[in-house]
């Protein structure tokens, strides 16, 4: 089974920063790992599939990119409304 790590567990940030969230696949995925976004008591949102294609609707302040095992979310010009979870899911 192939793992995949994200890191860092949380981060401290203030608006209109740039932050970035990395994930580590335990072996090569090529490019098939998707970003989510989940807020309490809602459905996680997809942001970015197959690594880098924003999800129809989303703004271009997410930024996906890596293929094989490293990947990076990036969020531009962070918003009150960013202030959520992520995760990558392979």
């Amino acid at each position: 089974a192939i793992r995949v790590t994200q890191s860092p567990a949380s981060l401290g940030a203030s608006l209109r920063d740039t932050v970035s969230i990395t994930c580590r696949a335990s072996q090569s995925v090529s490019s098939e790992l998707a970003w989510y976004q989940q807020q309490p008591g809602k459905a996680p949102k997809l942001l970015i599939h197959a690594a880098s294609t924003l999800q129809s609707g989303v703004p271009s302040q997410f930024r996906g990119s890596g293929s094989g095992t490293d990947f990076t979310l990036t969020i531009s010009g962070l918003q009150t409304e960013d202030v959520r979870t992520y995760y990558c899911q392979q």
